[in-house]
């Protein structure tokens, strides 16, 4: 396998053969862009940011799962693949990564985390108006939008799901969510006073 070093990066064209072959289907292309990238991703994406091996092939197992998704989103403006794969696999690592901290403290301190799940503590009292006010106006501009990007935000953004819990809920795929997330994000800009 290739250790996806910019030099050693497949030529373009062949590349974009390759992506066209597996936008029609071709399961032989999937491995081949697999058999290019999946060891550079591993190694320099991946491991750095989850250093724990068995989560570390699990990301790498989704960054292709979710490639392959979404492969009809990519445009390549000149540059390799790889970068777009590596993007997916840095954001899918980080999301492990905060997830597997979240389940630590959880299990390490499990009478905060039911305390945090049970009530909120007050805010500090020179600010408990202004957190007010914030939390009406989110709410009012959360109402103004449609249902669905109302419920992405919210668990994404508010109560910090992972992407997968977030996708799971909505009964849709983690690509799909991220495009939800991604247009209901702009909605709410457009609303939020």
């Amino acid at each position: 396998m290739s250790s996806t070093a910019h030099s050693d990066l497949p030529p373009l064209d062949e590349e974009r053969e390759v992506v066209n072959r597996i936008r029609q289907g071709d399961r032989q292309a999937a491995g081949i862009l697999f058999e290019w990238f999946a060891n550079g991703l591993y190694r320099r994406a991946i491991l750095p940011r989850l250093p724990v091996p068995e989560a570390a092939e699990d990301v790498l197992k989704d960054t292709f799962r979710i490639a392959l998704e979404r492969i009809e989103t990519f445009t390549s403006h000149d540059r390799s693949i790889f970068f777009w794969l590596r993007r997916i696999a840095i954001n899918r690592a980080i999301d492990v990564h905060r997830a597997r901290q979240r389940q630590r403290r959880a299990v390490a301190h499990p009478e905060t985390t039911i305390e945090r799940t049970m009530s909120r503590p007050p805010p500090a009292p020179d600010r408990a108006p202004e957190i007010e006010e914030t939390r009406v106006a989110v709410d009012a501009a959360l109402k103004k939008l449609n249902p669905r990007y109302a419920t992405a935000l919210r668990m994404r953004l508010l109560e910090d799901h992972d992407r997968e819990d977030c996708a799971l809920a909505l009964d849709i795929t983690v690509g799909n969510f991220d495009v939800i997330l991604h247009r209901a994000a702009k909605a709410f800009r457009k609303v939020y006073p």
